[in-house]
């Protein structure tokens, strides 16, 4: 009888344990709900946040991953191939949440409004390249969930930059503006403008130094674009087993359009290609001037190297 009573004691006394955050691929809807709701409280300046839950059981989360960059790396074809996976939930558009102050100040809740409707077992997806070389960003980030998974996307320095001039002269020329050829930005008085926003945007070790003060290596996972564009399925394996998916991504799912030039996606038998803008070609630089922007680029891509313990074959 008295152990039995010292057997009931214990049990009124014993402490309630409080549930940990998640693992991402998580099948626990109260869970999750949980942890976005103290997120909330803890980041938001006013208390009338709400979950927004479909009828299906579905609801719009805070995303556990994001596409933080590279501009002109590759990030959307990623985002297109990795939303092959049933358990992955993307947002449409680029949501400039962290590094757009008049977006930022609109709140978490705002953010939440911007993704799209998940399953609790589904992992939410945003991508935003800005994010990468924005100072503010990663401390915002780590501020809202230290324990994010961060995908980040790099290409040749070089190639990125004649992407990026690309990019900005197409634009230019659809609304029927002139656009200074690319010699007029990439040189100043005779030598490299290194003040070049575009060439700015491609060391990427300046910018990676700044995430990594806030998140272990173990929590960026960097994928080759230029080995995307050549052979697609590899590299998103490698993501699949990053973010802790199951493997469902097969090889039979990209194809290469020989109209276009780049790879294909194929899913449940129907066949889409990236938009048009994608895979435009590049304006014809001088041989001497593309020597100078590789040799820039040289003692930076070591410093990157070194950096995060990986090589890249780039010039």
């Amino acid at each position: 009888m008295a152990a039995f009573l010292l057997g009931a004691v214990l049990l009124i006394v014993q402490p309630q344990i409080v549930p940990s955050r998640p693992a991402i691929n998580s099948k626990a809807e109260t869970s999750v709900q949980f942890v976005q709701r103290e997120l909330l409280k803890k980041t938001s300046q006013k208390n009338d946040f709400k979950e927004n839950i479909h009828s299906n059981g579905s609801c719009q989360q805070l995303p556990q991953t994001i596409i933080i960059g590279v501009r002109k790396g590759g990030t959307r074809a990623l985002l297109e191939m990795l939303s092959l996976h049933p358990d992955i939930a993307a947002a449409e558009s680029e949501v400039h949440f962290f590094d757009w102050e008049d977006h930022y100040r609109n709140g978490l809740q705002w953010y939440i409004n911007q993704m799209p409707f998940s399953h609790p077992h589904q992992i939410t997806v945003e991508k935003t390249p800005a994010y990468f070389t924005s100072p503010k960003v990663p401390e915002r980030v780590h501020n809202m969930n230290q324990s994010m998974r961060l995908l980040l996307i790099l290409r040749d320095p070089s190639e990125r930059v004649l992407s990026d001039y690309t990019q900005v002269f197409y634009n230019h020329m659809q609304k029927h503006k002139p656009y200074p050829s690319i010699e007029q930005f990439l040189i100043k008085d005779g030598e490299l403008n290194v003040d070049y926003k575009a060439i700015n945007r491609s060391l990427y070790y300046i910018h990676m130094q700044n995430w990594l003060k806030y998140f272990p290596l173990d929590h960026i996972h960097i994928v080759d674009g230029d080995k995307l564009i050549k052979d697609p399925f590899p590299e998103i394996e490698k993501v699949e087993r990053f973010l802790k998916l199951s493997p469902q991504i097969n090889a039979s799912n990209f194809y290469f359009n020989k109209t276009k030039g780049f790879y294909c996606l194929r899913d449940s038998g129907r066949e889409r290609c990236l938009h048009e803008s994608k895979g435009r070609a590049h304006p014809q630089v001088d041989s001497r001037l593309l020597e100078k922007l590789h040799e820039y680029f040289h003692e930076p891509n070591k410093k990157f190297f070194e950096l995060v313990g990986r090589t890249f074959d780039w010039h």
